[in-house]
């Protein structure tokens, strides 16, 4: 052992070129290099004064590693003389170079090696005839090919590979320099290029090209779109994308930026159609989000477009209604704060921008406190509302309301609500809830139909009883049940001004148990009203669990408008003195399964709305499917029934083969509005994209469309494609 040691100590002094015992007496200076280690089957020094290691030789030196079956080390040149195979490992495990033989400096780093080949970032594979190292920085490949392809031992060649008569590594930039570059396609050259640079593979932002895609579609004709992605520095970054086809030409553009306390991103379009009389066509869509000093957030989106239909043209959205607006809100514990304004634009075609709200303001504040005399939770809220139109108009157009189409609303309210809740000792929880509201509106071209003004005093109080009952069986399976039941009233009545804040009342079960169930404090629910529930879930440890909720809600009189109108919409379900049945379910399993539903029933068990979603999702599949049935109602803006079933999802059927597919139907009329369906090939070099599309949709200003694309991707070049279970494996 002490003979041992002392070889060690000499090989260490050998290869830092340290003296050995001399520097025993000297303390250790952190600047100095670690001493390389070498271990070895068999290791001397001859007459030549060079150290021979021979027999599963390893040496370590400033977290390289080298393997080999044969190291010289001739102290006159302070070189090593390897003799293959041989593998050097660096930077963690990310780079590994095989060789056949090598000269290298003592420090591992400087030097050539022969008949080369290097792993980076466990999936981009170099081979050279000859590869030189130099300042542990720049790898120069001499007739180079590069592949991210798995490569085997049947002589076949690789899917893809870039071939080059000279290529470049810089590690501190990390990039790759080709000179002479071939793209060959199972060894069949496809293009040429004389330069080329592209990323190493440990690059998370790099200027250079992205995945094209070719594009065939019977509205834009065929065409390709070629991103090109800029790197402006650290937290900037512009993406170009040209695109060229028969029918249009088109530029996109998105610039994103990262400051110390948010960021922004902007995305815009400009385009020149054949299709379209319009000379210059296009959008703008910005979105930002900062943080401000004691917690204040400042958020703004903007939405433009040129005309209706070319968002829904060249695929950029589907949004019928645009929304621009900034917001400040600021959210705690127990307060809530937020200022905003935003402006709408209508992209339908029987709408009108002038006679919408374009232009809505909103404010509100929200304060929790807990008095320690009083117990219970009391809520302060102030809120102002207010939304304007172009339209000057005072008399009432063609719609569902009896007021002018020019008027202006602006309404300011102030609410305390107090909650306590008691435990009783029959198990049953019980809730009492009281508040004060007051509400004030000021209406602008009202015409002659309503008033300028109104003021409304609204006292509220509400006790809701729960009781909670649960059992488990011996299988561990459990079993909870509670019904609830809830006796209210509001006092005051709502007056004569334009009814528009709460023109759609959805009736679930979050707003079962609410003493008013509007959606804005513009409207309320008058008078006594008792709600009643029961709700049932049962849990099974073997990972499957059911629920199943009941709802029904019973007034002392019908709601009625100062008019004599109903307040709530024929589909609501809470039009009349009694409430439609309300019933919601749920199954889920371990495997992914998940059945949701949701319905509202009337008197003689017709179906007034109905949801449904069926929905699959594992490691391979991820499959929904959506049904919705909704009355005509003039007041809710819907003049026909709507029924329609939506489909979509991915299924991967192969290690390396994935199917897409979605499709919109509209059973109320029997014809499709939307369908696609797309194949996928990915493995651990290549992604191959193949996809067909087709909107059936058309009106007066939109005509059906069919798009084929086409998109093939090279993996390996960026740190994001790592996904290991696309690997192929090569067959013995």
């Amino acid at each position: 052992m002490r003979a041992l040691r002392l070889i060690l100590a000499l090989v260490g002094a050998l290869l830092t070129g340290a003296e050995p015992f001399a520097a025993q007496d000297l303390p250790p200076d952190p600047a100095m290099p670690d001493p390389a280690m070498l271990v070895a089957d068999d290791v001397m020094l001859d007459t030549d004064n060079r150290l021979i290691a021979r027999g599963n030789v390893e040496a370590f030196h400033d977290g390289r590693r080298l393997t080999a079956h044969k190291i010289v080390y001739d102290r006159a040149t302070d070189r090593l003389e390897i003799t293959g195979p041989l593998s050097l490992t660096e930077d963690e495990g990310e780079t590994v170079v095989i060789a056949d033989s090598a000269s290298l400096d003592r420090d591992l780093v400087n030097g050539i090696l022969r008949g080369a080949r290097m792993v980076m970032q466990d999936q981009l594979q170099l081979a050279a005839h000859q590869m030189r190292r130099t300042d542990a920085r720049v790898t120069e490949l001499y007739k180079a090919s590069v592949t991210s392809c798995r490569i085997c031992e049947t002589g076949r060649p690789p899917l893809w590979q870039i071939r080059a008569r000279r290529m470049i590594h810089d590690s501190e930039k990390r990039r790759l320099y080709f000179y002479d570059a071939q793209l060959r396609v199972l060894d069949t050259p496809v293009l040429y290029l004389p330069r080329l640079r592209m990323p190493d593979g440990s690059v998370d932002r790099a200027t250079g090209f992205l995945t094209p895609e070719f594009v065939n579609s019977t509205l834009l004709g065929s065409g390709v779109r070629v991103p090109y992605f800029i790197v402006l520095d650290d937290h900037r970054d512009l993406t170009v994308a040209p695109f060229w086809a028969t029918d249009s030409r088109r530029i996109e553009l998105r610039y994103r930026q990262a400051f110390r306390n948010g960021d922004i991103e902007i995305n815009t379009a400009l385009s020149d159609d054949d299709f379209n009389p319009r000379s210059t066509r296009g959008y703008l869509f910005a979105t930002g989000r900062f943080g401000l000093p004691r917690d204040f957030f400042l958020r703004f989106d903007l939405e433009l477009a040129s005309d209706d239909t070319f968002l829904l043209d060249h695929g950029f959205s589907t949004k019928n209604r645009l929304r621009s607006g900034v917001s400040i809100e600021r959210a705690r514990r127990d307060e809530y704060i937020r200022l905003a304004l935003d402006h709408f634009q209508s992209l339908r075609v029987n709408e009108s921008d002038s006679t919408l709200p374009s232009i809505v303001a909103d404010g509100e504040y929200t304060r929790r406190i807990f008095p320690s005399r009083l117990g219970g939770e009391l809520s302060l809220t102030a809120l102002a509302h207010s939304h304007y139109r172009t339209s000057s108009l005072r008399t009432d157009g063609p719609d569902f309301d009896i007021f002018a189409d020019g008027h202006d609303v602006t309404r300011f309210t102030t609410e305390a609500n107090w909650q306590r809740q008691w435990a009783l000792s029959s198990g049953v929880l019980a809730t009492v809830e009281t508040g004060l509201a007051l509400d004030h509106f000021e209406i602008a071209q009202i015409g002659v139909t309503a008033r300028s003004q109104a003021t409304e005093i609204t006292p509220s109080a509400a006790v809701r009883l729960r009781w909670p009952l649960m059992k488990t069986t011996r299988e561990g399976v459990a079993h909870v049940i509670e019904p609830v039941a809830q006796l209210a009233w509001s006092g005051g009545s709502n007056p004569d001004i334009p009814f528009e804040e709460s023109t759609a009342v959805e009736f679930d079960e979050g707003n079962l148990f609410n003493i008013s169930r509007f959606p804005s404090s513009g409207r309320r629910e008058r008078g006594v009203s008792g709600a009643v529930g029961l709700s049932y879930a049962r849990v099974s440890p073997e990972g499957w669990e059911g629920r199943l909720a009941l709802g029904h809600v019973i007034r002392d009189e019908r709601l009625l408008e100062p008019t004599g109108a109903p307040s709530f919409t024929r589909s609501s379900g809470l039009r009349d003195r009694r409430s439609d049945l309300l019933v919601a379910a749920q199954y889920r399993n371990q495997s992914g399964f998940v059945v949701t539903g949701r319905s509202l029933f009337d008197d003689v068990f017709d179906t007034t709305k109905a949801e449904a979603r069926v929905s699959w999702q594992n490691a391979r599949t991820d499959l929904g499917a959506t049904y919705t049935w909704l009355p005509s109602d003039p007041a809710e803006q819907r003049p026909s029934t709507v029924s329609e079933w939506s489909f979509d999802g991915h299924h991967r059927f192969a290690d390396n083969w994935t199917a897409s597919a979605e499709w919109r139907y509209d059973a109320a009329t029997d014809r499709s509005i939307q369908a696609g369906a797309g194949i996928t090939y990915t493995n651990e070099c290549v992604d191959i994209t193949l996809s067909v599309s087709r909107r059936f949709t058309s009106s007066t200003i939109l005509e059906p469309e069919t798009n084929i694309g086409f998109i093939v991707g090279l993996r390996g070049f960026s740190a994001a494609s790592r996904d290991k279970s696309f690997t192929r494996t090569c067959r013995k």
